[in-house]
């Protein structure tokens, strides 16, 4: 048994699902897929739900736009209305109904809720054109068999009942392909949340690891793992294979074409992930597993934007180790905040994070009694993995250094433009 996994770049049209359809048709193993949203669908919504906090009406206008981007898709695949537009039309209904009531809560739990139903649209319509081709395909809805606590946006598996749940659902003697979303799931009292932005990778490999599959495929628009985003660096190269640490380091620096949560449910079962390309079907893409065989060490370059890095400092100028830095720890963990690099001294300690400004507000005031912060917003960090003397060069220049931090093999830099 295999899991694929598609991403929104891949399934954003007609022709794209007919593509998928063809690299599906070729597989003859049970087979797992795992969509995501159409296109840009989840930043549609989250626009919609960003009105709808904010009592816009536009919002309205917003989901209708939503509506017929998934209608003209349809039409792109099924003659005439049939049972996949009633199943969308009904989805709609009831998201229509669920912001009608009007009632808000907490920004997370909202966003769980309403930026959820991409993935369930796409799912729907994927599965039900599959099934006119290969008869043998069904839809799984992995919101009540995947199920999390409730740290919305971010939930964590429950894997013992998660797990039994799976296995009992995706019953292969019934169909040999199932089509079901990523980055989502459910609480046990039914309510819907995600797994963190871009989670649909790590979907996968946890369905992979419960159902024991052979291996994990993740379809994406560039011909494997490359030493670089070809947007930043355009002579970027494929690597070849890489083993279960280099990715968790890449991962963690901020590299994009593998969700940091991936690595560890693969690597715990030996289950190894080919990061492939949709348009080449026919490439080699690149393979993650235990024992990859390194052909040639080049640098690997890695760049976060939207940045921001923070200066904590104790107003009494005590020691920031020991009890302060628990203290200060416990405030990220309360507000959700994921920490991409820290540098301590004896009295302050410097953090660079993701600028989600709501998050970093209510830290900065959390802190305030006790702490006095200032920081520097709009920064990247900027990693390399295998540096050089060269590499090094090649990314700083033009940019002030605010912070670096190296080890053996890896260094980054948090900098700004000049």
């Amino acid at each position: 048994m295999k899991v694929y996994k598609f991403g929104g770049a891949s399934v954003k049209d007609g022709s794209g699902i007919r593509n998928m359809a063809k690299i599906v048709s070729g597989v003859s193993d049970d087979l797992v897929i795992v969509v995501s949203a159409f296109g840009k669908t989840t930043n549609s919504l989250e626009r919609v739900l960003k009105a709808w906090i904010s009592r816009d009406k536009g919002y309205l206008n917003l989901l209708d736009e939503v509506y017929l981007y998934h209608q003209s898709v349809m039409n792109e695949l099924f003659s005439g209305k049939g049972t996949v537009a009633d199943n969308i039309d009904n989805s709609f209904a009831r998201l229509r109904e669920y912001l009608y009531d009007g009632s808000r809560r907490a920004y997370d739990f909202e966003y769980d809720q309403v930026v959820s139903y991409g993935e369930v649209w796409s799912t729907i319509i994927v599965a039900g054109f599959l099934k006119t081709l290969l008869p043998e395909t069904g839809w799984i809805d992995i919101r009540t068999n995947l199920i999390t606590d409730d740290r919305f946006r971010d939930a964590n598996i429950l894997w013992s009942e998660s797990s039994s749940r799976v296995n009992k659902v995706f019953d292969f003697s019934v169909n040999r392909i199932y089509v079901t979303q990523g980055f989502i799931g459910g609480t046990v009292s039914g309510q819907t949340t995600t797994l963190g932005r871009e989670g649909s990778d790590y979907t996968a490999a946890i369905i992979a690891n419960m159902l024991d599959a052979e291996s994990v495929v993740v379809w994406k628009d560039v011909p494997g793992i490359l030493n670089a985003d070809p947007k930043w660096l355009p002579d970027a190269r494929r690597l070849d294979e890489i083993s279960y640490k280099e990715a968790v380091e890449m991962t963690f620096s901020g590299a994009k074409v593998i969700h940091p949560k991936t690595i560890k449910p693969l690597h715990n079962k030996n289950i190894p992930l080919h990061v492939r390309s949709f348009i080449n079907p026919s490439g080699e893409g690149t393979i993650i597993k235990a024992d990859a065989a390194i052909r040639e060490i080049m640098p690997v370059f890695i760049r976060k934007e939207e940045q921001i890095l923070i200066s904590i400092l104790p107003k009494d100028f005590s020691f920031v180790m020991g009890d302060n830095l628990g203290r200060i720890f416990h405030f990220f963990m309360v507000h959700g905040i994921k920490v991409n690099l820290v540098e301590a001294s004896a009295v302050s300690i410097d953090v660079c994070l993701d600028d989600e400004r709501t998050k970093v507000d209510a830290l900065i005031n959390d802190l305030k009694s006790d702490f006095s912060a200032v920081y520097n917003e709009k920064v990247e960090m900027l990693s390399i993995r295998h540096y050089t003397p060269e590499s090094l060069d090649r990314i700083t220049k033009g940019r002030e250094i605010l912070l670096e931090q190296r080890t053996r093999s890896t260094v980054r830099y948090v900098v700004r433009q000049v």
